[in-house]
This record gives structure tokens, C-alpha cells and sequence, in this order.
């Protein structure tokens, strides 16, 4: 059995392994104390393990005197802001993401922030909430969510509608039947696109892999060449990434959405941009074209959210497909990404692939290295870093290293038992040379 990664966000496993009904109603009824009382937003995407993770966790909330409001089958970030839009006091999402479909989770966040911390502390000291018979809460549904982010979207000031539609731009979109396929096309279809749809059936049954990379996209890509679509659009299970195929289908790296993105955004508002340590530095390059700062923290969209607030970013995200548009909401958002991408398309009168083709070259390589169980994975990235402590490591998260015109950053995963390795540089047999030398480095560490 494989131990749960449990973190102040939620809570994430394999299903009836280290993601049980008992585990989901501990930190469930963790939560439920730490909010007192109130109202919870749950949602979920279409894996089929949803409907027992929804019902055990509904169950926690409602016998600890909490109402629920149940929006369905919705992406993560159409869920928040409806959890923002009706003042609810928290939001579960149920969802594992990109994880394989044996895997789910529970993505909670709380109106007020400190309320996750204690949260934590309370599940670990396996405190409950229970109230009377008469106290119990109640189950509301709504089903406003989809058109809620929608309105969002379309009320945005630089996003036009009539002039995508003047455009006549094509579209493909592939949800892998995913929590995407109740808004994108139909978000799409009201910009005045003509969209073509590719595995949007919410059905719970995945036909590629859940992660939306060039590799999983292939369907995707076909389907752009063979329609002559001038773009495609690729979301994992919750749609909070959006993955990018260029007319012609050639599909573009995760990382491209992000630099894409802040190239149309800081084109209508300057200001500083919050990242990773992990991402491309085509943000970098995006960034100097608007005079603009990139500052750079832990992975996470939480820790992107927080260096955002501190900073006055106009623009956040990762290097996954992820965006975040404080605008709309603080959270990753796949579905406004479609939306600017198209924008994008419109106002320049251009072709992505010609858009694309004018940014400098840059190869990322990223490996997972399984870690066997026992190994202390904090320590083994600490005696990393001491090895390579001329060479000025950033600690932000994990051991990155700068090197010229490449890096290398060595973390531990917070959403699978792995370490992470990214390595970027101007050539792919440098970027993979560097992830092959500091992946053999761990191997002899954990050997020692």
C-alpha cells in the first residue's frame, strides 16, 4: 500500500489503496471543523471513482453541520469562481487532475486561507466534527457554474467575440472525456468559432493519457491536419491546462501556453509576472519584449497565487499548460487560456505556427525518477545540493542550477512518490545530457 500525499490543498491517492472512503471522510471532517460552520462548494470531474469520493466527503460535511452545494461535473476553475460568485465558505473539488484515472483526490481551499493549515493540524491529530440530529447540514444544487465562468470570460475586455467571429477560425478540442467537455466547446462556439470536438464526452472512460503533453495529443494533432483547423486545443481532466496544437497539427510543448499567453496579455496589461522555478525561459524572453519582471518561486499554483499577490502580477502560470488570469480568478484556468489563445489568433492575423516560429529555441527535457520506499527524498536533494555548492544552487524548491544558457532543477514531486528532474537548454542532446547525468548522480546517492 502506497501512503496518500496529504498537503494543506487536499489530498491525493491511488483509489482503493491510499485513497479510501475512511481517509476522505478524516480530512473531510478536518475541514468541516476548521470552517465551524457555513457552506462548502463541491464539484468533481469524471473519473469514476467521483461518486464515492463525492458521497463520503459530502457525508463528512453534512454530519458535521455544513450545507453543500453540489455544482456536478465541472473543470476545477469553474468551480472556484462559482464558489467565489455564491460566498461559499470553501470549495472541494474531487479530482487527481493529470494523475492516471486510478488516481483521485480532493482539492480543498477555504475562503479564508488559514482555515487549510488548521485543517492539516487537525486531521493529524484525527479530530472530528459531529453535530446532533437537528444540526445536520443540508444539500443544495446549483447548476449555474458552467454559465457563470462563461459570462466571466466573455465579459473581459480584451476578449471580442465578434471579431474571432469575423475571423472564421477553426477549432479542434479534446477533453480526454473529461470535466473540459461541459464548457470549452460551447464557451468556443459562442466566440464565434467553429469547433470540432475530440474525445468530449464526460463519460468516465479515458482514450489517451489524462496529462495533455505533445505525446498523449497525437489524436489531436491528427485531427487539426486532417480538418485544416487552425488550432487545437488539449485539456487534462479538470481542464485547469490547456496544451496547444498549431495549425498544420504540429503540437507545441506544455510549456508554450504559458509565454503565449502573457505575450498577448502584458500586450494589454504591463506589469510583473509570477512563475516557477521549473518553467521555460521563454517567459523570460516574453517578459523583456514588455519590459517587464519574471519572478520565479516554488511550483504550485498555490505558491504562483501567493508571489502573484505580493507582487501585482498581471499574469501567472507554469510551464504544464497552466495560466492563471487574476482577472477571472487565482487559479489555473484551461478554459480562459482557450479563450486568449483564440484572441490572440484574431488580433494578429497570424498563424500560431508563424506566431511560434519567432521565439527563440529552447529544449526542455523533464524525467520522473522513481524513488524506492524507505528513502528519504528531502535528504537525498539536500546531499545534492551540498555537492554542487559552488555552483550557487537555488534552494527555492529542490536544487536548480544555472549554467550559461541552461538549467537543471532536481525536486521532490508533491503529487506523486518521484523526483522530478528538469533540464532546459539550446539544444535537446544538451537538455537530455544534463537529465542524464543528475539522474545517474541520485542513483549512486541512493546507492550509498
Amino acid at each position: 500500500m502506497h501512503e496518500p500525499i496529504i498537503s494543506v490543498s487536499g489530498i491525493r491517492g491511488v483509489v482503493g489503496d491510499s485513497f479510501t472512503p475512511e481517509l476522505i471522510l478524516r480530512i473531510t471532517s478536518a475541514f468541516a471543523k476548521a470552517i465551524g460552520e457555513g457552506r462548502i462548494l463541491m464539484a468533481r470531474d469524471t473519473r469514476p471513482s467521483g461518486e464515492m469520493a463525492f458521497c463520503a466527503a459530502a457525508s463528512a460535511l453534512l454530519g458535521a453541520g455544513i450545507d453543500v452545494i453540489d455544482v456536478g461535473i465541472v473543470p476545477t476553475p469553474t468551480a472556484l469562481i462559482c464558489a467565489s460568485k455564491l460566498n461559499a465558505d470553501g470549495c472541494i473539488v474531487i479530482t487527481a487532475s493529470h494523475n492516471p484515472p486510478e488516481w483521485n483526490g480532493l482539492e480543498i481551499s477555504a475562503e479564508d486561507e488559514e482555515k487549510e493549515g488548521m485543517m492539516l493540524d487537525l486531521y493529524e491529530r484525527g479530530e472530528m466534527k459531529l453535530v446532533p440530529w437537528d444540526k445536520v447540514g443540508k444539500l443544495h444544487r446549483y447548476d449555474g457554474a458552467v454559465e457563470d465562468h462563461i459570462a466571466k470570460i466573455l465579459s473581459l475586455d480584451w476578449i471580442d467575440p465578434s471579431l474571432i467571429r469575423s475571423r472564421g477560425l477553426k477549432v479542434v478540442v479534446d477533453c480526454c472525456n473529461g470535466a473540459g467537455s461541459v464548457i470549452t466547446p460551447e464557451l468556443l462556439r459562442r466566440m464565434g468559432c467553429q469547433v470540432m470536438e475530440l474525445y468530449c464526452d464526460p463519460n468516465g472512460t479515458f482514450p489517451r493519457e489524462p496529462e495533455p503533453t505533445p505525446e498523449s495529443l497525437f489524436d489531436l494533432a491528427r485531427a487539426v491536419r486532417e480538418n485544416e483547423a487552425d488550432l487545437g486545443i488539449g485539456h487534462d481532466l479538470d481542464a485547469d491546462r490547456c496544451v496547444l496544437v498549431a495549425d498544420g497539427g504540429i503540437p507545441l510543448s506544455e510549456e508554450m501556453t504559458f509565454p503565449l499567453a502573457a505575450d498577448y496579455m502584458l500586450s494589454k496589461r504591463k506589469g510583473p509576472v509570477a512563475t516557477t522555478v521549473v518553467t521555460s525561459m521563454l517567459i523570460e524572453h516574453v517578459a523583456a519584449k514588455y519590459d517587464v519582471e519574471v519572478r520565479r518561486t516554488k511550483v504550485g499554483v498555490g505558491n504562483v497565487v501567493d508571489l502573484m499577490r505580493g507582487i501585482g502580477a498581471v499574469i501567472g502560470g507554469e510551464g504544464t499548460g497552466g495560466v492563471i488570469y487574476p482577472e477571472v480568478h487565482l487559479t489555473s484556468d484551461g478554459i480562459t487560456s482557450a479563450a486568449v489563445i483564440l484572441q490572440m489568433l484574431a488580433e494578429r492575423e497570424e498563424k500560431l505556427s508563424r506566431i511560434v516560429s519567432e521565439y527563440p529555441r529552447y529544449h526542455m527535457t523533464k524525467h520522473k525518477l522513481p524513488i524506492p520506499e524507505g528513502v528519504d527524498i528531502e535528504r537525498l536533494i539536500q546531499r545534492l545540493a551540498e555537492r554542487h555548492g559552488d555552483e550557487n544552487p537555488d534552494l527555492t524548491d529542490g536544487v536548480r542550477i544555472e549554467r550559461g544558457d541552461s538549467w537543471i532543477c532536481v525536486r521532490k514531486s508533491g503529487t506523486e512518490p518521484v523526483i522530478r528532474i528538469f533540464a532546459e537548454a539550446t539544444t535537446r542532446e544538451e537538455s537530455q545530457r544534463l537529465v542524464d547525468s543528475f539522474s545517474e548522480e541520485l542513483r549512486k546517492l541512493i546507492a550509498e
